[in-house]
């Protein structure tokens, strides 16, 4: 599955299982605040995408030391 995925941002591959793809999207966007990394337009429309049909799935931000 990773060699699938490679370096590929949300826009180019998603978790094929549909149950996991609310947790990964988490998941991303937690890393991205974390290390306050940027989002380029296509990864955002994707994000808000799969997000808008995640109720209730919660972004948990742990700052960087």
């Amino acid at each position: 599955m990773n060699r699938t995925k490679g370096d590929k941002d949300p826009a180019e591959w998603m978790p094929p299982a549909k149950d996991a793809t609310c947790t990964y999207v988490a998941d991303w966007v937690s890393a991205k605040l974390r290390w306050k990394l940027t989002v380029d337009r296509a990864e955002q429309t994707k994000l808000q995408q799969v997000a808008a049909g995640c109720p209730g799935t919660k972004v948990t931000l742990t700052p960087a030391p």
